[in-house]
């Protein structure tokens, strides 16, 4: 355990709630995962309270994917509902995706602090391009015919989902329409891709915390329950009230100006990680 004054675990969930509310507007705006904001700010909440900085970034991913597990299962549902679920695309790319994402989540035992920031941070960075890049970038006019292709492809997408703590729609949205598969049909499927990366990347992330020392109360390996818990309703709660948002604002200024967020947040990472 920590010893975390009051004031500075109030910080932190104070924080952690306001972070939860921006990435809920946010994943309802602009139909980005949640991950990709909860992560970062997380990281950042846990820096200034002077938390062990050898556990920051680890607690933050792996508290991310947990607030995954359950927000996906409503994602997709509602997408499976509007038909735009492949299930073809589904069987074909989701025994790497929960084999990458349960490798991603072992793998952090062995990764410090800098490596998952220098992962984060490359990552980041290359999403913020490709956010404020108004043509989608296009590999080919299909998927892969070769299964083991495929693989290869699904499992990459879920390590590198798993270790930057995000879900399926941050990493493989962009590739799948890389792939000129119908945008519709991408963002339903990746939503369920979404917990098939969470549900393994945490179990992964619990076994690689186990026994680690200094962890903050309620915490199970890598992953805080009561920031988990603090999250959950304020991502699910604010989503709508973002997608309502997405109906009278003009979206394509507020994700340009999400990707310049994302940017500077992908920069100052990797300083972080290198400096």
């Amino acid at each position: 355990m920590t010893d975390l004054s009051i004031l500075q675990l109030a910080m932190i969930l104070g924080g952690v709630a306001a972070t939860a509310i921006l990435a809920g507007i946010l994943a309802g705006l602009l139909g980005v995962g949640g991950g990709i904001v909860l992560v970062p700010v997380l990281f950042w909440i846990l820096s200034l309270t002077h938390f062990p900085p050898e556990l920051s970034m680890h607690m933050a991913v792996a508290t991310s994917l947990a607030t995954i597990i359950f927000t996906s299962v409503s994602s997709a549902r509602a997408h499976h509902k509007r038909g735009s679920v492949d299930p073809a695309l589904l069987r074909l790319w989701a025994p790497g995706i929960v084999l990458g994402a349960l490798s991603g989540g072992l793998a952090a035992k062995y990764i410090d602090a800098s490596g998952l920031k220098a992962i984060f941070g490359t990552l980041a960075l290359l999403v913020s391009i490709n956010m404020a890049t108004p043509k989608t970038l296009v590999i080919s006019d299909h998927l892969p015919r070769s299964r083991a292709v495929n693989g290869a492809i699904s499992y990459v997408t879920g390590l590198l989902s798993a270790l930057m703590g995000i879900g399926g729609g941050t990493l493989s949205v962009p590739l799948l329409a890389g792939f000129s598969v119908e945008i519709r049909r991408a963002v339903g499927t990746a939503s369920a891709f979404g917990f098939m990366i969470a549900v393994p990347a945490v179990l992964g992330f619990i076994y690689s915390g186990l026994g680690v020392p200094n962890r903050p109360p309620l915490s199970l390996g890598y992953v805080n329950l009561l920031a988990a818990g603090i999250i959950l309703p304020f991502t699910v709660g604010f989503a709508p009230v973002g997608a309502a948002l997405a109906h009278s604002l003009d979206t394509v200024w507020i994700k340009r100006a999400f990707a310049l967020f994302l940017m500077i947040t992908a920069v100052r990472m990797l300083i972080s990680a290198f400096g």
